[in-house]
């Protein structure tokens, strides 16, 4: 099976530990677990709110659609928000915010003043404070601890997250059961406010304002723009959707299984998902192991077999004694792939976009969940909860079978710090930071034995280019001089050209562009034409 090879922190990866030994990591790590505790209490009283309705299985999947669309809709401005203003005090006035709306939703329950439809919308905005979170937070971790640590911080991400789920559902349910959803909501309300005094104590460095700092509008098309150029990133992203659409079956409709299928109440709903927590713990446990002796694609093919297994269990064997082991090895399944893919993205990730692609992820992994939930509501509304089970295993072990056509090629010992090596470009006309559009040229000479490898390390820098601000790129060669190749680039502006040069490049983009350069007869000529109705 193609795949990349074992990277130095999969061979000799420090303590999965070791993170927690940053004092501020380990502070923020458990508020974040309480906030995580909170989420699914709120997500376990909201679905058991709902399950006694008409239409059971409509509403229960539409809880669970209201929690992740907002990540569909709004993940990506979030993140550009997270990348151009300071992310610890906007993650402060959204704890705020949930605190706020989480309390009023846990009064208007207990006051039985809440009907399905107005549980959706506080289930809706409780999504859109968490879809600002997500970004911002996972954008900040590189910032606590060493970056060899990041596998081991993105593995304890996925043990704080499982942890929560083992332990925040079977609390839940217990006190669903004997004091109602009312209380596990005013809970939530006081997770966010716990995780906002954590930040509040966090004495951050300020960072140095940028240069030239980016505006809304123009952070949101360069986040895409990076991702649209990064094969590494696209091939991360559709594996995440290919597991994550079969796979969140079980999320949207395990209350109807506990309820209908295995005639469990609300405290035996909790032990399900407090099954699948427990896998999942049991599986960051097992991620040391399985780095040293699985590779990604192989890692990708386990975890979807598992989970593949344990959706057919839950499909055609009934049983809660069959169906709970079922779900810890979904759980160990789950979290084994979904740290994977996240720590693959924190590690190849430059800073100046992290917040934005990670948003996009989220927007992948959140509305993947979403609309899966919507389609597997209404397929056991038609079909029936056996027979939907049944089509979502076949579904993952189908998805499971494409990693040898499309693996991952992660990458991850390439070098993704930023390299300023550009010179600075020095013009007789000087243009406002809006002029635009600026085409860059590079006239290289090449000797004729190195033409085919220069063109081909030349294709090799057209998404670095395109990833860090160029809308177009093409290679020419001179038909009257074969020697002479000329690089062209069309960036938006200038201020998006001067962003090239102060910190969006990388050392990997410096070592591609040093690979080109050898094969010429030294450094290109480079030119900065400006458009001629502003440059008077």
């Amino acid at each position: 099976m193609p795949d990349e090879k074992p990277t130095s922190d999969e061979k000799t990866g420090p303590d999965e530990r070791s993170p927690l030994r940053e004092p501020v990591f380990r502070a923020l790590w458990i508020a974040v677990l309480a906030g995580n505790v909170g989420t699914w209490m709120q997500t376990v009283g909201a679905q058991w709110l709902v399950v006694h309705q008409p239409d059971a299985a409509t509403w229960v999947s539409l809880v669970q659609t209201a929690t992740m669309l907002p990540v569909l809709l709004f993940a990506l401005p979030a993140g550009a928000l997270a990348d151009t203003l300071d992310r610890r005090r906007l993650l402060i006035v959204v704890q705020i915010g949930l605190c706020g709306i989480a309390a009023v939703l846990a009064v208007l329950t207990a006051r039985d003043d809440i009907g399905p439809r107005g549980l959706l919308v506080f289930t809706f905005l409780l999504g859109c404070g968490q879809a600002v979170t997500l970004p911002s937070w996972q954008a900040v971790i590189p910032e606590l601890v060493p970056h060899d640590q990041l596998p081991s911080a993105s593995a304890l991400g996925a043990v704080n997250t499982n942890l929560a789920r083992s332990a925040g559902p079977a609390l839940a349910g217990l006190l669903v059961a004997h004091f109602g959803s009312a209380v596990v909501f005013g809970l939530n309300a006081l997770s966010f406010a716990v995780f906002a005094v954590a930040l509040l104590r966090w004495r951050r460095a300020p960072n140095p304002p940028a240069r030239h700092p980016e505006h809304f509008a123009s952070a949101l098309r360069a986040g895409g723009r990076y991702v649209r150029w990064s094969p590494v990133i696209r091939r991360i992203l559709g594996r995440v959707l290919l597991f994550v659409v079969p796979g969140s079956v079980v999320w949207g409709l395990l209350p109807l299984v506990a309820s209908r299928e295995l005639r469990m109440g609300a405290d035996g709903y909790g032990l399900l998902l407090a099954a699948l927590g427990a896998g999942a713990i049991a599986g960051a446990l097992l991620m040391p192991r399985a780095r040293r002796l699985l590779r990604t694609n192989q890692m990708i093919v386990a975890a979807g077999a598992v989970y593949g297994v344990a959706l057919l269990v839950t499909a055609l064997v009934p049983n809660r004694f069959a169906v709970a082991p079922a779900l810890v090895g979904a759980g160990l399944a789950w979290m084994m792939l979904v740290s994977r893919m996240n720590a693959a993205m924190q590690l190849f990730l430059p800073n100046w976009v992290r917040a934005r692609a990670l948003a996009i992820y989220q927007l992948v992994f959140a509305g993947g969940q979403a609309l899966g939930a919507v389609a597997w509501g209404q397929s056991a509304q038609a079909f029936g909860l056996r027979q939907t089970f049944g089509v979502a295993a076949v579904l993952m072990l189908a998805g499971t079978v494409t990693v040898r056509l499309w693996p991952v090629h992660t990458h991850e010992d390439e070098d993704h710090s930023p390299a300023v090596f550009w010179a600075e470009p020095h013009l007789m006309l000087q243009p406002h930071l809006t002029d635009g559009p600026i085409l860059v040229s590079a006239t290289y000479r090449v000797p004729p034995a190195n033409a085919t490898a220069f063109a081909a390390a030349m294709l090799g820098l057209r998404g670095s280019r395109q990833r860090t601000g160029a809308t177009q790129w093409g290679l020419f060669r001179d038909g009257a001089d074969p020697a002479r190749f000329v690089e062209v680039y069309l960036v938006p502006t200038w201020e998006e050209h001067l962003r090239q040069h102060e910190g969006r490049l990388t050392g990997d983009d410096e070592q591609a562009e040093q690979r080109a350069t050898a094969l010429a007869e030294g450094p290109p000529e480079v030119r900065h034409l400006l458009p001629a109705e502003h440059s008077e």
